[in-house]
C-alpha cells in the first residue's frame, strides 16, 4: 500500500474514482469550421490511481490503460467501445 504522504484528496468537482480525462475535441468531430483552439490535454490523476493500486507493478499496468484509454478519446473511440476492447 502506498503511504498517505504521496496522495493527493481529489479537486473540487473530480470524482474519487476519476483516472483520466480528455479535455479537447476528438478527431471525428473536427472540421474546417473549427476555429482556433486550445491544444488537446489529458489529465492523469494521481490520487485515485495511488488509491486503486496494491503495488507498483499494479500502478504501471493501470496507468498505461488509463493513458490509452484517454488518447482513444482523442480519436473518437467512446466509453462502450472502449469497455469493448477491455479499455473501460
Amino acid at each position: 500500500m502506498w503511504s498517505s504522504s504521496s496522495r493527493r484528496s481529489p479537486r473540487r468537482g473530480e470524482p474519487y474514482d476519476l483516472l483520466g480525462l480528455y479535455d479537447g475535441v476528438a478527431l471525428t468531430r473536427r472540421d474546417s469550421t473549427l476555429g482556433v483552439e486550445l491544444p488537446d490535454r489529458i489529465f492523469i490523476f494521481r490520487g485515485p490511481l495511488l488509491d486503486m493500486c496494491e503495488d507498483e507493478d499494479e500502478l504501471v499496468d493501470e496507468i498505461r490503460i488509463t493513458v490509452v484509454h484517454e488518447v482513444a478519446h482523442h480519436f473518437g473511440i467512446d466509453d462502450d467501445r472502449l469497455h469493448e476492447l477491455g479499455y473501460a
